[in-house]
């Protein structure tokens, strides 16, 4: 199994798991404050890993060049975008179709991919990206009344285009964290994927940080409050957070962003299960046939990615 596979998998699952905390913290804070916790409290784990590359594993830190810059700030603010639209969401009571179309992001990537750095995909991989988002939104919408009317209405909807946003937003910064990765790799003595994901990391969740911060302070003061009260979480948040990011940083530099995330499509998987398992919920035949779908999906694009 390639490398970046593996990476990804485990990525996924801590994906799903900081998603879970992440939910319960909009309960006791705002949308930005609940944003800002994923970044804030994440920063301190990512400088960790990077200390340990450098001054632990004496590997040698990468230089900073104006490509790298201009993609780790394109990233940073697409991701805060992202991430803000999509703890949003969780305010809607039907929001279940636009985190469905949050999910789009693969084939946004694999979009903007093509359009800013001219990386193609195979048609085999549009074909695999294709079948997997299909499974992953069908079981977001399993629990919901179907109906040739409320299809399209659902595509119209508020929810539909925040959703959207939201993977059009992801998926962009997916590619600029990739770009700025690769952008790096002259300055070391041999590239290295591990340092190069490591050092964009840090640069991108210290820039998203201090962005949040000034904005709370100036904005949403009363959010601060709020996120002090809910550290312990946070904390949870901010490790399982960087860990995945660290992941996801990693296998996008090995891998073209859209197949990375076109696999870690089997989060949906992950927190399919441990409702079925953990919550004892029944499946219904529409959640069964997409997750049949993502796994057919997963195993082409392994087959032809």
């Amino acid at each position: 199994m390639e490398l970046w596979i593996g990476i990804t998998l485990v990525s996924a699952f801590l994906q799903n798991l900081r998603s879970t905390f992440q939910k319960h913290l909009k309960k006791s804070m705002g949308t930005t404050g609940a944003t800002f916790v994923r970044f804030g409290f994440g920063m301190p784990f990512a400088l960790t890993y990077l200390a340990i590359l450098h001054f632990g594993l004496a590997r040698p830190l990468p230089s900073i060049n104006g490509t790298f810059a201009l993609w780790a700030a394109v990233g940073s603010m697409a991701q805060i975008g992202a991430t803000f639209l999509l703890v949003h969401l969780f305010s809607f009571r039907n929001f279940a179709v636009g985190t469905a179309y949050s999910r789009t992001e693969p084939a946004q990537a694999a979009l903007f991919a093509l359009i800013f750095v001219g990386e193609s995909v195979s048609a085999g991989t549009l074909l695999a990206i294709a079948i997997s988002v299909s499974g992953v939104m069908l079981i977001s919408v399993a629990r919901t009344t179907l109906s040739p009317v409320s299809i399209i209405t659902s595509i119209f909807s508020k929810t539909a285009g925040i959703g959207l946003a939201s993977g059009a937003l992801f998926g962009l910064s997916s590619v600029a964290y990739r770009s700025a990765s690769l952008s790096i790799a002259a300055s070391l003595p041999a590239p290295d994927a591990i340092m190069q994901a490591s050092f964009t990391l840090v640069v991108v969740i210290v820039t998203q940080t201090v962005t949040m911060l000034i904005w709370i302070i100036l904005r949403e003061r009363e959010e601060l409050a709020r996120i002090a009260k809910a550290w312990k979480p946070a904390i949870a948040v901010g490790f399982v957070g960087a860990t995945a990011s660290f992941g996801w940083f990693t296998a996008m530099t090995l891998q073209q962003a859209a197949v990375v995330k076109a696999l870690a499509q089997v989060e949906m998987l992950f927190a399919f299960a441990s409702t079925v398992f953990f919550f004892k919920e029944k499946i219904n035949k529409l959640e069964l046939i997409g997750c049949l779908l993502i796994v057919l999906g997963v195993l082409s694009l392994l087959a032809w990615g």
